[in-house]
């Protein structure tokens, strides 16, 4: 009986979508060659100076979209800033920074914020496919104010689920922290409580289909696949969900996507 038991619950865990691979986790071994990353990373800075954005949030795709739920395309995100930047034979200039929340590699249920260049950023990709929304002007003015504030650091809570209730504070993933600074900027807040509920209020999450059986085993089978925070629906912050608030509510200058053969519009 238990081997019957234990194979059942061996096979259910197999049936798991691939959440915890699709995390925001630092590059590890490269998939695609370094000179084709560097190049389409150069692209994607091109795109965003030529549209003058100071900052912008860019996603990328670190999974094989096969293997990802319905309504996830992009399984990083983070702001991209411009910035003065050292270049590789020492001089100064200008380029863009990526402000990231990664796992942690010792444990992948804690979270760190780190900086790292857009060849960085990209270093991980399964497929070069960048999702880029570009906030309006004055969205612009103020997110710059909050991630050069203490806000930023103090928005960032280091309990790490994939699936995160973005309306919820017990974890956070890339995407609701992209989110929180995000609801920082507009309200003028870095009040937690008061951020989450205005995001209860106004954002509309990703639903996410987990059979009930399937959901019980989720911690079990993955440490940082986490749905405490959910009620009777899972939901969580996506790149496209996030464009669609942005759009709705007229936040946006532009919300599209670019690959090798070119870009359009999302």
């Amino acid at each position: 009986m238990k081997r019957l038991i234990a194979l059942a619950f061996a096979a259910m865990i197999t049936l798991l979508p691939s959440f915890a691979a699709a995390g925001s986790s630092e590059a590890g071994e490269a998939i695609l060659p370094a000179h084709e990353v560097a190049a389409f990373s150069n692209k994607v800075q091109q795109e965003l100076a030529a549209k003058g954005a100071r900052v912008a949030i860019v996603a990328r795709t670190g999974r094989d979209p096969a293997d990802l739920p319905d309504g996830i395309r992009y399984t990083h995100v983070a702001y991209w800033v411009y910035s003065h930047i050292t270049l590789e034979n020492g001089e100064k200039g200008f380029g863009y920074r990526a402000y990231n929340l990664y796992q942690t590699s010792e444990d992948l249920t804690v979270s760190k914020l780190v900086q790292d260049s857009p060849a960085d950023f990209f270093a991980g990709a399964y497929k070069l496919d960048a999702g880029i929304i570009i906030p309006d002007e004055r969205l612009q003015d103020k997110l710059l104010a909050t991630i050069a504030s203490p806000s930023y650091a103090k928005l960032h809570n280091a309990n790490y689920s994939v699936l995160a209730n973005p309306a919820d504070p017990r974890f956070q993933n890339c995407t609701e922290h992209t989110l929180d600074v995000l609801m920082a900027s507009l309200y003028g807040t870095d009040n937690r409580m008061k951020i989450k509920a205005n995001i209860a209020a106004h954002f509309t999450p990703q639903q996410i289909e987990i059979g009930g059986f399937k959901r019980m085993l989720a911690p079990v089978a993955s440490g940082d696949l986490r749905t405490s925070d959910h009620g009777s629906d899972v939901g969580t912050a996506t790149f496209s969900t996030i464009g669609r608030f942005m759009v709705k509510y007229d936040l946006a200058d532009d919300v599209f996507a670019v690959t090798p053969s070119g870009k359009y519009r999302l």
